[in-house]
């Protein structure tokens, strides 16, 4: 098994509590998640149709995509309500220094 390769994403303290944020971290456009302290990324555009998800709405570990209001599991990426049916890229996330990375790999 690899090593992950982490790639510096943002400051902690500016993903806001209990909501998501979008920012591009490699060239690529994530949602960053703060769920009860826990900081989740996932890919930030909806499967289902072209919509950024960072304008959703997250309720728990719930993201709520603006366009169809199809949801997705924030841990993991899985679809959790219609219409969406496949799942969204989720990235490992570590913590140090007061700051979030990422695996992109």
């Amino acid at each position: 098994m690899s090593e992950y390769q982490w790639t510096d994403a943002a400051p902690l303290d500016e993903v806001p509590t209990d909501d998501v944020i979008g920012m591009l971290v490699g060239g690529r456009d994530i949602a960053l998640y703060n769920v009860d302290g826990q900081i989740y990324a996932t890919d930030n555009v909806c499967t289902h149709g072209h919509a950024r998800l960072c304008e959703g709405f997250l309720e728990g570990h719930e993201i709520e995509c603006p366009l169809h209001q199809g949801k997705f599991d924030v841990r993991d990426g899985k679809p959790t309500c219609a219409p969406v049916t496949e799942a969204i890229r989720s990235y490992p996330v570590k913590i140090d220094a007061g700051r979030v990375f990422l695996s992109l790999d």
